[in-house]
């Protein structure tokens, strides 16, 4: 079985910073595209960034220039780093991986991490 687990979030005062990880774990083959997917209270889930296999990254506007993905494929995890946090960049942050087994390629999903910047 293979699973996402993050970990990393937490309270920060605004201009604060955080990173946050994710690991991959099971009977894992390779690991195509990962991202950050972040949802706040009372809105849908949107994308925050990505990041292919080979290391190309695309971002959300609202976060280009403070936020930085970046990935260790020896460990299988994607890494979040959040530079000068806002009080709306309070959300859920999900990590999701396509990873490919040696039975299926499938989209998975981590159980989600809470990052509150407030004051």
């Amino acid at each position: 079985q293979v699973q996402l687990v993050e970990s990393g979030g937490g309270l920060v005062q605004p201009g604060g910073s955080l990173r946050l990880s994710c690991a991959a774990s099971g009977s894992i083959v390779t690991i195509n595209g990962m991202g950050w997917y972040s949802q706040a209270p009372g809105k849908e889930r949107e994308l925050v960034a990505t990041i292919t296999s080979g290391g190309s990254t695309k971002y959300a506007d609202s976060v280009k220039g403070r936020f930085t993905i970046s990935r260790d494929n020896a460990k299988n995890t994607v890494y979040l780093q959040m530079n000068s946090l806002k009080p709306e960049d309070t959300a859920v942050y999900y990590c999701v991986a396509v990873i490919v087994t040696y039975y299926s390629t499938r989209e998975v999903w981590g159980q989600g991490t809470l990052v509150t910047v407030a004051s």
